[in-house]
């Protein structure tokens, strides 16, 4: 199973930006710490990561999968570039790879 299901944005307030669409839309925001908060209500749950350190410099686009290791070969084998290796997170774990026009995206599996 490959779905995209999230989007990551870069944000100088996590906070606000999630304050913003709970406001705009009534949209459910859940922040997790201060530098990273997800918004549900869109159809596509949103991310909000004010973290420096931890942010991408466009949108980022993340494929659901049941599968991390075999995503990941996957990934590299069709000549993707894996930028960031498979981390956990609160919720599960993901990698982080270029496609080969250069486009940022990450792949990631729930916690069973």
């Amino acid at each position: 199973m490959y779905e995209i299901d999230f989007a990551e944005f870069p944000s100088t307030s996590a906070a606000a930006s999630g304050q913003f669409f709970e406001r705009a839309f009534g949209w459910t925001v859940t922040p997790y710490g201060p530098d990273y908060t997800d918004v549900r209500g869109a159809g596509l749950t949103l991310g909000f990561q004010s973290a420096a350190d931890e942010q991408t410099s466009a949108p980022l686009l993340t494929i659901r999968t049941d599968d991390l290791t075999a995503a990941r070969e996957a990934v590299a084998a069709a000549g993707g570039v894996v930028t960031k290796e498979p981390f956990a997170f609160p919720g599960g774990r993901r990698f982080h790879f270029r496609e080969p026009g250069g486009s940022e995206l990450a792949v990631w599996c729930p916690d069973a």
